[in-house]
């Protein structure tokens, strides 16, 4: 699918609040409510919009420590990657995986309450996993930076 700038425009606007009545993207817009409404539509038909989901305060959840975990399996064949990936999914704690290149194979972002909480996490559902070479932590210090919002 092809965007043009309008579609641009109201994605960028439905990132920084999908919550926005169709009203007010029109007006911002400067396009009818019913036109908001089928660009809307089309992209959610298109998939250029997955979903929409509400975004927490962490802190407010006792989930304030995020972790980054890099992952190097024992080896890396096709076997040992499907059953890891399958495992990972099934671990709440885990928000995002990326297979990735370089010295590991894999990243984690894990949100847990505290390092007592890390520490469980680790021992009693990490190091059970299959075909896991090696892992790394990475402990944040601050947030710096943290959007959703892809600039288009």
């Amino acid at each position: 699918m092809k965007l043009d700038q309008t579609d641009k425009k109201l994605l960028n606007l439905l990132q920084k609040d999908s919550k926005q009545t169709t009203k007010s993207l029109a007006l911002q817009l400067n396009l009818s409510v019913t036109a908001v409404y089928e660009r809307v539509k089309k992209l959610e038909k298109e998939q250029v919009i997955e979903k929409y989901t509400a975004l927490i305060d962490k802190k407010k959840i006792d989930k304030s420590l995020v972790v980054f975990c890099h992952i190097r399996l024992e080896k890396h064949t096709k076997e040992y990657i499907a059953v890891f990936e399958n495992e990972i999914n099934k671990l709440p704690e885990i928000t995002e995986c990326f297979h990735v290149s370089g010295e590991y194979d894999y990243v984690l972002k894990i949100y847990v309450k505290d390092m007592e909480a890390y520490r469980e996490f680790m021992v009693n559902k990490v190091t059970g996993l299959k075909h896991i070479g090696s892992t790394h932590s990475v402990f944040t210090i601050s947030e710096v930076k943290n959007t959703t919002a892809i600039d288009l």
